[in-house]
């Protein structure tokens, strides 16, 4: 999110909560962020001005895990290094290549002062908002980005939801329409699954359904039609998916 696309959002009056590029702020935000008191799980917050709030929230865990990944990285750094392979041209901002640094024309080199720089970074995680809302519910909404980040899974791998070209309004909403439904019917059979504690996830119920047959008949004498539904024993544990009275009253 850069600063034009968030100006856009508070002049169209939309609330937002963003990750914020802590680093990336000016040098007084910066110190300001790095002598704060690092408790667990404890955030504080900085008053941006125009209603922007940043909060910087700090954890043991995040703190681990990014001092893992960056010795990580840097033991792969030092391990070309001594085997000569590192060029000018590996000298970017991907990844821990930020690490490295050009001596003279042709020698390429770890700068460990920018090393013992960043980890004074380690747990720390910015976020922006411009709502009034407390922080801790600021950190609850932000982490409840999964639920989207899995419903863009589920349309992709699950329900199979693929682009489609439309040259009119009717036919793009309308291919909306069904994407977005798909997705709610799949939603409301995992609601509906945890609900009745079938504890089969929604793959399974799927494919043992799909070997689930129904035969009807049609009597000759009277025109009669009688269906049967042939549950075996591999399909009792999702048999009351199959009673009409099941879905009446969910």
């Amino acid at each position: 999110m850069n600063n034009s696309n968030i100006a856009d959002l508070e002049a169209n009056g939309y609330k937002y909560i963003i990750g914020a590029k802590i680093k990336n702020e000016s040098g007084e935000v910066r110190e300001w962020i790095l002598q704060q008191p690092r408790n667990d799980c404890k955030m504080v917050e900085y008053d941006k001005g125009g209603g922007r709030r940043l909060l910087a929230g700090y954890t043991d865990d995040r703190a681990r895990k990014d001092a893992y990944n960056r010795e990580k990285g840097i033991r792969r750094l030092e391990k070309a290094y001594r085997r000569g392979r590192l060029t000018k041209d590996n000298i970017n901002r991907r990844g821990y290549n930020k690490f490295l640094r050009m001596e003279g024309d042709i020698s390429v080199t770890i700068d460990y002062e920018k090393l013992e720089s960043d980890a004074r970074w380690d747990g720390l995680k910015g976020y922006l908002t411009n709502t009034d809302i407390p922080t801790s519910q600021v950190y609850d909404a932000y982490h409840n980005l999964w639920h989207v980040e899995r419903a863009f899974r589920i349309s992709k791998s699950k329900i199979e939801i693929r682009p489609m070209f439309h040259f009119t309004r009717k036919r793009i909403e309308a291919h909306v329409c069904i994407c977005f439904v798909a997705l709610k019917v799949y939603k409301e059979l995992e609601r509906l699954l945890k609900e009745s504690n079938i504890n089969i996830s929604i793959d399974k119920v799927l494919a043992l359904a799909q070997t689930i047959v129904t035969i009807q008949m049609i009597l000759p004498q009277n025109k009669q039609i009688i269906r049967k539904t042939m549950l075996m024993k591999r399909h009792q544990r999702i048999a009351p998916l199959f009673d009409e009275k099941f879905w009446g009253t969910h």
